[in-house]
């Protein structure tokens, strides 16, 4: 399978190629979440590798916890969170745009199942089948659904 990688040439030809490939590997990061549309087979499965938290200590991201947090409220709860979960399901939108496209999310970050605010993020999803286990099961699980398909 050919891989992609974000940074070897313009975010546009890089999406074209990867689409004409019908099979490739794209490695990107969040930006590709936001104006990317890669309808039926070329996209089939979404890797995770964490939590789209956004970085505390961005500058913008700061100073709304800061304002958050003097409004008495808790800016985890009210403000990180929320907007991971809002990430997430926009991770999903990129996979699932249509009603005949079919594919897998791995999110390979524990706390989705690890930390209590998991279930929020789990609850936040479309409907979906969850797998969890370690990998030789998921790695089945993954082959049977791709073969069905």
């Amino acid at each position: 399978w050919p891989i992609f990688v974000q940074g070897e040439e313009g975010r546009h030809r890089l999406l074209e190629r990867f689409i004409d490939s019908g099979r490739g590997i794209l490695l990107g990061t969040s930006s590709f979440w936001e104006g990317v549309d890669v309808p039926g087979d070329p996209l089939r499965g979404l890797l995770l590798h964490k939590l789209p938290f956004r970085v505390p200590t961005e500058p913008i991201t700061a100073a709304r916890m800061e304002a958050i947090e003097r409004q008495g409220r808790d800016p985890f709860a009210h403000f990180m969170l929320p907007h991971a979960a809002l990430r997430l399901k926009q991770g999903f939108g990129r996979l699932i745009r249509a009603r005949t496209d079919r594919g897998a999310v791995l999110i390979l970050d524990d706390r989705i199942v690890r930390r209590r605010y998991g279930r929020y993020l789990q609850d936040s999803l479309p409907p979906a089948p969850i797998i969890r286990g370690p990998w030789p099961d998921v790695e089945e699980r993954l082959r049977d659904f791709f073969s069905l398909g």
